[in-house]
């Protein structure tokens, strides 16, 4: 049942590329990184219960497993290529793996990314996804480089999918105006869309970048820690979406932006003297780009609020052993 499994997973996520000499079928793959190009390589682990609802579609597992990965691509500024796929299942569901490889593969298939081996295994279900991509020689994104004086910007809208999941752990209203919007929150938090054609836009135009993966102001943090320098961000510049205005009061739309995580937007420091052509050049791309603070001596993120004070933002962000 386990080669059948795998056979599935195969076929459904077939995808040719010269630089796979040998791929899923033998007892390791066989690739090529191009020449002048640098490898970039990232893994993350997914548990069923900790980073999806256990009611969670199968298809939208499979599609959030490699997001999170290629989000992880996207900061780095790295073009997506091959993929491994380790597969924790509590028994051999053959209509969860055709869900699963579905959602995979709608967002594989766009990236031209080739799933290229991997493991299937007994036991809780737990799925583990590492991606490799390419990026030319010393042009790869980092957290350590923003500046004192650079601007802090970020992608999309934030808090979208910590209000989504608000919304599945509450009891569905009757309430057919706002089902929509919850709808849209819920989506956001399944199927976030990694930023990679920002990614790659913001190649020799950022001085450091990370997604928010973990909430806004633990993954500034990060940045602030590797670059070592602090940010001031301004509470009313936060991006956030009309569906999560509408459903939540301005306070706990705030607290969702800045500590909700899952988002997977990239959060970027730029300099002054280039704020505006990276503007435009996301502009145009269409995700979205807001500038909502600035880099400053000192340490750590600091947010102000709408009348000048300073919020007190003692809980940062999602930590898995807190």
């Amino acid at each position: 049942m386990e080669f059948d499994l795998i056979e599935l997973i195969r076929q459904r996520t077939a995808q040719p590329r010269d630089d796979v000499r040998l791929g899923i079928g033998d007892d390791a793959a066989v690739l090529a990184v191009p020449a002048g190009q640098e490898l970039v390589v990232a893994i993350d682990t997914l548990v069923d219960g900790v980073h999806f609802p256990r009611a969670t579609a199968a298809v939208d597992i499979g599609w959030k497993a490699l997001a999170v990965n290629l989000s992880d691509l996207a900061a780095m500024g790295a073009s997506p290529a091959w993929a491994l796929l380790a597969l924790t299942l509590p028994s051999a569901d053959s209509a969860f793996v055709e869900g699963f490889v579905e959602g995979f593969s709608l967002l594989a298939r766009p990236q031209r990314l080739a799933l290229v081996g991997g493991d299937t295994t007994r036991g809780p279900l737990t799925v583990s996804v590492a991606v490799h991509g390419f990026v030319p020689p010393g042009r790869a994104l980092t957290r350590a480089g923003a500046r004192v004086g650079d601007a802090v910007l970020v992608t999309g809208t934030l808090g979208d999918a910590a209000a989504g999941l608000h919304a599945l752990q509450q009891p569905v209203r009757n309430d057919e105006g706002r089902a929509g919007l919850r709808e849209f929150l819920i989506g956001r938090l399944n199927r976030p869309t990694p930023r990679l054609a920002a990614g790659i836009a913001l190649r020799d135009q950022a001085s450091a970048c990370v997604d928010v993966s973990d909430g806004l102001l633990a993954d500034l943090g990060h940045i602030c820690a590797a670059s070592g320098v602090g940010a001031e961000i301004e509470a009313a510049l936060l991006p956030r979406s009309s569906a999560l205005l509408d459903l939540h009061d301005d306070a706990t739309a705030l607290q969702f932006a800045l500590g909700g995580g899952d988002d997977y937007e990239l959060c970027f420091s730029v300099p002054a003297s280039r704020l505006g052509q990276v503007q435009a050049d996301l502009s145009r791309l269409g995700c979205g780009v807001t500038r909502i603070g600035r880099i400053v001596e000192g340490e750590g993120v600091r947010v102000r609020g709408h009348g000048g004070a300073w919020i007190d933002t003692a809980q940062p962000g999602w930590e898995h052993f807190r």
